[in-house]
């Protein structure tokens, strides 16, 4: 559950509004949504799905089975795949293969469904290839709970991993491939798919980038990581193990914002090297919260980030790292006056003595 308070008294000492982690996560969603849709556009017209909940392994309506089909009819539960990404659709996925899941790869696959134990003709001989909505269908029919069982119950809902589904190419399919393959991927809001290193299994789902990541943007809205020298809205600045500070239960989230608020302005001050920067920089801090079913899952992480939040919600453009010169939004910030300059003095009452 990430922090969000904006009408509470700021307890840091920080200048300004403190930016909602829940615009992030709204923002994220909003991305990922529209992703989503964008993809089955792609389907209704080219024949294909290439979203982040679906992946299609290579082999065009024209060509032949290839190496790369036979490498994805051969794997189980387990396995590990990475291919070549390409935004080529006749290109994209044409070398998929099987690595050790402690090499970088973009699909750990959870469980087989062999469709051809369906007691239908929705899946045999000579069948149709499935639709981008039927395919969704099995997707979410089938690999939620396998990728549960997969990971012993431990899949965190709000974390960096979501269920996935791979399928024949149409020349697989027909060919007479009716085994898909679930399984779990790192995906970007813009559908894209994330590299990541080792087994689901045995990771920390936490939805976290490392220090220094900086977080691109659209509109006034996070997408995926970038260079920091582009425009991006927010840049992580530390990665807290909320489990080192409590081993035992869940804290609640006033607990972890105790905890945080502390933590997270020391990373502030040390990444950016000076306490003022910040405050000159007119950026704010701010970071999620964990809630009980990502606790659970075994998540334990979060990030500390800096960003600049607009007055209609959601993230001011950034360009640059924090760490040096700045624009916002295309314009360099122009840094307060100092603290107890330029104070206001009280208008006096009626009838009353002179402010000396």
């Amino acid at each position: 559950m990430p922090h969000d308070d904006p009408d509470s008294p700021d307890r840091t000492g920080r200048t300004g509004p403190r930016v909602s982690a829940r615009t992030t996560r709204r923002g994220l969603v909003a991305v990922a949504v529209g992703a989503v849709v964008a993809a089955i556009a792609t389907i209704a017209i080219a024949g294909g799905f290439d979203g982040n909940d679906a992946i299609r392994p290579p082999g065009e309506q024209n060509r032949a089975s290839s190496a790369a089909d036979d490498e994805f009819a051969a794997t189980s539960a387990g396995d590990c795949l990475t291919w070549t990404p390409s935004a080529d659709p006749e290109q994209d996925r044409q070398d998929v293969a099987v690595v050790d899941c402690s090499d970088e790869h973009l699909f750990e696959v959870v469980a087989p469904v062999d469709l051809s134990t369906y007691p239908s003709a929705e899946f045999g001989p000579g069948a149709r290839f499935p639709g981008a909505i039927r395919l969704a269908e099995l997707r979410d029919e089938h690999c939620v709970d396998a990728a549960r069982t997969y990971l012993d119950g431990r899949l965190d809902p709000q974390g960096r991993f979501g269920v996935g589904l791979m399928f024949p190419s149409e020349n697989g399919w027909a060919d007479g491939e009716r085994t898909l393959r679930c399984g779990l991927q790192y995906s970007g809001t813009s559908g894209s798919l994330l590299p990541f290193t080792g087994s689901v299994r045995e990771l920390d789902q936490s939805n976290v980038f490392p220090a220094g990541t900086c977080i691109g943007i659209e509109g006034n809205v996070p997408t995926d990581p970038v260079d920091c020298a582009q425009p991006h809205a927010f840049e992580v600045i530390s990665v807290v193990d909320l489990g080192a500070q409590f081993p035992g239960a869940m804290p609640s989230v006033e607990d972890q914002d105790e905890f945080l608020t502390g933590v997270c302005t020391q990373a502030s001050n040390e990444y950016l090297g000076d306490p003022e920067a910040l405050r000159n920089k007119t950026l704010t801090l701010f970071w999620d919260n964990l809630d009980f079913d990502s606790w659970l899952a075994g998540s334990r992480s979060i990030n500390c980030s800096i960003g600049k939040e607009t007055d209609a919600g959601g993230f001011a453009s950034i360009t640059g790292s924090a760490r040096g010169d700045i624009l916002i939004d295309g314009a360099p910030p122009v840094a307060p006056p100092p603290i107890g300059e330029g104070r206001a003095e009280p208008v006096p009452l009626p009838g009353a003595n002179p402010i000396n």
